[in-house]
């Protein structure tokens, strides 16, 4: 069953409909997840994951195009995932085939407040994303790009993934996903990566280690998120904190939202979910209050349900979503 589309732009409050152009808020935008698809593995089950197939997918529940850019094993746990993302209705048309290296793992622990641990397996199919004409076309459509740093760990995909950055338009988001992994990150790939970023977001524990990485001083979020914005001139820096929500900071606007308190199944995802609405709000020119309110709202959804890409009540996300808080 295909899963309910809508636009985030329902939960904007009226006065704001008032000022923003219609047509902005219709439009349907082009979005790529960009980099690693791969099976959780929980002790319950196998879940289909990696932020590419969790963002694109909450992506699409918000009404634009959500496209998913990765490479799968041809193995059975590919044809499972290709099978699967097709159950979610998302495109596979971007999903490379690799003959020679497994479709990736990750062995997934939950503790009893919901927070996951990661055990990554390697290499990956994801190791070894190429550059391909197709995915040129799909660069230069694009209207805006999630990627991280755990797809980088891999001189091959690190290439294909700033190939890909520089390919789209002038004007195309680009939102960089901090994800300090195990060992699998660089000080050069996350600078790399920030200088080729719109939009730099990190949790409250990766900003402090980001901060002594890069030898910048820790004052506080807010100080280090302008020390980000000035360094690596970025857009928008956005550090989420768990349970107890999110900072977004731009050069002239600040935002903060205490986020909003559900019954926590798992966070597998909400942090991918958050991202997806905040692309979707920044596309639309919506405020960074507004933003921060959705995203905030889209991530608690997720994390009041088990795994990453739960499907909504029959009657309409909007109302699923009216019921967080």
């Amino acid at each position: 069953m295909r899963a309910p589309r809508f636009s985030a732009s329902s939960l904007v409050p009226a006065s704001i409909h008032v000022d923003m152009d219609d047509r902005m808020l219709s439009k349907k935008y082009v979005v790529v997840g960009l980099g690693e698809l791969l099976w959780d593995l929980f002790p319950a089950g196998e879940q289909l994951g990696g932020a590419p197939a969790n963002f694109a997918y909450i992506t699409s529940l918000l009404g634009d195009a959500g496209i998913p850019a990765s490479r799968l094993g041809q193995d059975s746990l590919g044809a499972d995932a290709t099978r699967r993302l097709g159950e979610l209705s998302l495109s596979t048309e971007f999903i490379q085939k690799d003959a020679d290296h497994p479709t990736g793992t990750v062995k997934v622990e939950v503790d009893r407040t919901g927070q996951p641990r990661f055990e990554i397996s390697e290499p990956a199919a994801w190791d070894f994303l190429e550059w391909t004409l197709q995915w040129q076309k799909l660069a230069q459509q694009a209207d805006a790009v999630c990627f991280g740093s755990l797809a980088q760990r891999s001189e091959r995909s690190r290439a294909t993934i700033r190939r890909f950055l520089l390919a789209l338009r002038k004007n195309a988001v680009r939102v960089f996903d901090v994800n300090l992994r195990q060992n699998f990150y660089t000080v050069e790939v996350l600078a790399g990566s920030m200088k080729l970023a719109t939009i730099v977001k990190l949790n409250h524990e990766e900003l402090p280690r980001i901060m002594h990485l890069f030898e910048l001083e820790n004052r506080g979020e807010e100080d280090s998120a302008r020390q980000l914005l000035s360094s690596h001139e970025v857009k928008l820096v956005c550090v989420t904190r768990g349970n107890g929500g999110s900072l977004l900071v731009s050069a002239d606007e600040r935002s903060e939202h205490p986020g909003f308190k559900v019954k926590v199944a798992d966070t597998v995802g909400a942090g991918d979910a958050f991202t997806a609405a905040l692309v979707h709000g920044y596309l639309r020119g919506t405020s960074l209050a507004q933003i921060n309110e959705t995203a905030n709202r889209v991530g608690a959804w997720v994390a009041s349900q088990s795994g990453a890409t739960p499907a909504p009540k029959a009657v309409s996300l909007a109302q699923t979503l009216a019921e967080i808080g």
